[in-house]
């Protein structure tokens, strides 16, 4: 996740730096795939459930934080240092802002009045909100047929998870709103990664981390402003929150740029599809939430369309 960071594609922010020395032995890409598609699969659930003791605005900036001391732990072990330059930290800071701090908000607050089910399926709309981004802001992605017609299969899965043909009836539109809006975030921070940081000298863990930094700093702000102290200490849902942080941010996005780096992005972009189905079963079977048939069918054609804005043109000659 978005995610991770979480989510469901990689940030372009160019090759990793590699560093000399022995190569240490990782377990297969496919233990990782899996265990990436289940720590973001799972991450839905987890904001439900530290938003049923601390505000979202709390949510976020816990899970932030705890991301941020993961990846600084990283840092230290390999010896990265943070990027240097106004310039750098200025982009790392919008791609905070548009990566992390926004969207993370915006699902901990949609989760207050949907299911953490509705908010995985949300979360898969990303790829059809990045393909119809870039036809406008990446002059380089050509549409073509194939992937054109992705959108619209992806655009009529949405409005079936949405039951469009029942008015949408007991739908919350608000919280859903938001969660689409948390997944349009996404994509749209891609794009200014890949434009501002692309060919960066750094390395990606030093990015991330920088960036992680600035938005739990934002976060930090923001819940100072518009939050107040919690009266308790809700242990259950703080413990979601650190293992949102820990696993489904931190941890998450290590496994993601190893994944990426070792198999390409084509593959490592699959886990997109693997989160809301793991999300609508923890969802059910944890916390009890009830799927109505056009749910499950409309995730379906929504992750058809999106793989369908994943085929790349044939090359020419």
């Amino acid at each position: 996740m978005s995610s991770t960071t979480t989510t469901t594609t990689t940030t372009p922010q160019g090759p990793a730096r590699r560093t000399p020395g022995r190569t240490r032995r990782r377990p297969d890409w496919r233990l990782r795939f899996g265990a990436l598609s289940l720590i973001w699969g799972f991450s839905f659930l987890l904001i439900k459930v530290g938003t049923e003791g601390y505000a979202p605005f709390q949510v976020t900036l816990g899970r932030l934080a705890f991301g941020t001391a993961v990846l600084a732990t990283a840092m230290a072990v390999r010896r990265e240092r943070l990027p240097r330059g106004l310039r750098t930290w200025g982009h790392l800071a919008v791609a905070g802002f548009l990566l992390n701090a926004l969207p993370f908000s915006l699902f901990a607050f949609a989760e207050l009045t949907i299911p953490s089910t509705l908010a995985g399926i949300c979360n898969a709309t990303s790829p059809l909100w990045g393909m119809a981004l870039s036809l406008v802001a990446l002059s380089e992605d050509r549409p073509t047929r194939v992937r054109l017609a992705g959108l619209g299969v992806g655009f009529v899965g949405v409005l079936t998870v949405l039951g469009a043909w029942q008015g949408f009836e007991g739908l919350d539109a608000r919280g859903t709103a938001l969660a689409l809006l948390a997944s349009l975030s996404y994509p749209v921070g891609w794009i200014y990664v890949r434009r501002t940081l692309a060919g960066s000298p750094h390395s990606h863990l030093s990015l991330t981390g920088g960036q992680l930094l600035l938005a739990t700093l934002q976060l930090a702000v923001v819940t100072a402003l518009f939050t107040s102290t919690p009266t308790g200490l809700a242990v259950v849902p703080l413990l979601a929150i650190a293992a949102l942080g820990t696993l489904g941010t931190g941890l998450a996005m290590l496994l993601q740029y190893g994944l990426v780096a070792e198999v390409g992005p084509t593959t490592g972009q699959m886990v997109t599809y693997f989160v809301p189905v793991i999300a609508a079963a923890a969802g059910v079977t944890i916390l009890g939430e009830r799927l109505t048939w056009s749910i499950p069918v409309g995730a379906v054609i929504v992750l058809a369309g999106a793989a369908l804005t994943q085929v790349k043109p044939r090359s020419s000659g």
